[in-house]
């Protein structure tokens, strides 16, 4: 084999992450099919790069030299063909980004303008991802970041590319003074006779994903409120005991709030970036994509409830996870 970017990357997600699995997870790929890139890199070069610790993994000696190179090969990368301003000629045209209520949007955002300061970036935000892909088939937007489920794939035209940024378990958010707030994972089953808020069907099959799960818990939501507002806004909601909600693994509670995982993660969202394929170049790609990354990458440090759900479902013997 000859080592690619990609391969790079994947060195880079296992030693940032600590983990095979939590970095299949950043990936957007499967854990076997990682370990096996994982095991073909080291076979490559000759040596282990990976050892085992009671929390994960952690680089080798040459491991440790292996990344450190990676990492400054996967700069000079994205910095290869780029010029000072005077010498590049007209500025490109805005990058017009669309995007759906992410949190990756931020760090995407500010990583890429970093990264490539002579482009220029315009967002608009977006919530359907169907409609993010009718934006880009029409030619009305360049890229953008959508979600989708494992099962129910978004679907788009040849015009169209994407690429999973990362897969993650979906929590659910109760008030601080909840019955269940001490476990540290929560069935689903247990919250039958809640209250549910739900935000609108996004174009992508999540009201399906969410009743589906109920309905494979055993139970149908008795009172559900359509909820379509900031992400503040709802913890308010739920901190004043009106209801409970699903929620991204990464979010930060307020103090009235806490944030569970939910027992044997039924529910999974995949965060994409997506683009129109004949107007988007390789390099830009590879630019959104580090920065859609490296935000995720950002999202889990800051989030001790996310890394403690990892830890417990990708320790060593458990099996692999979607």
């Amino acid at each position: 084999m000859e080592l690619e970017l990609r391969h790079l990357r994947v060195l880079c997600a296992i030693a940032d992450t600590g983990s095979v699995g939590r970095a299949a997870v950043l990936l957007g790929a499967s854990q076997p099919a990682t370990s096996t890139q994982l095991r073909r890199i080291e076979r490559h070069l000759g040596a282990p790069l990976f050892e085992r610790t009671t929390v994960g993994v952690a680089p080798t000696g040459f491991g440790a030299e292996v990344v450190a190179a990676a990492r400054e090969l996967l700069t000079r990368a994205d910095c290869l063909g780029r010029r000072p301003d005077a010498l590049a000629g007209p500025a490109p045209r805005a990058l017009r980004l669309a995007a759906t209520n992410s949190p990756i949007l931020p760090g995407l955002v500010t990583r890429a303008r970093h990264q490539r300061p002579g482009q220029r970036f315009t967002v608009t935000s977006v919530y359907r991802s169907s409609d993010i892909v009718e934006l880009l088939e029409q030619g009305e937007a360049d890229a953008a970041v959508a979600v989708d489920y494992p099962g129910r794939e978004l679907r788009h035209s040849p015009a169209v590319a994407h690429r999973g940024i990362v897969t993650e378990p979906v929590f659910v958010a109760l008030p601080a003074g909840h019955r269940l707030r001490h476990r540290t994972e929560v069935a689903l089953a247990d919250l039958a006779g809640e209250e549910w808020f739900l935000t609108p069907d996004d174009g992508a099959g999540w009201h399906g994903v969410f009743h589906g799960a109920c309905a494979a818990a055993g139970f149908t939501p008795a009172t559900v409120h359509e909820f379509l507002g900031g992400r503040l806004e709802l913890q308010e909601m739920i901190a004043a005991g009106l209801g409970v909600s699903v929620v991204q693994a990464t979010t930060r509670p307020l103090a009235d709030v806490v944030v569970k995982p939910l027992a044997g993660t039924p529910i999974w969202v995949r965060q994409l970036l997506v683009w129109r394929s004949a107007g988007v170049g390789g390099e830009v790609v590879e630019t959104l994509f580090g920065a859609a990354a490296a935000a995720c990458r950002d999202l889990i440090a800051a989030a001790p409830g996310f890394q403690a759900w990892a830890a417990r479902t990708y320790r060593p013997g458990r099996p692999s996870r979607p």
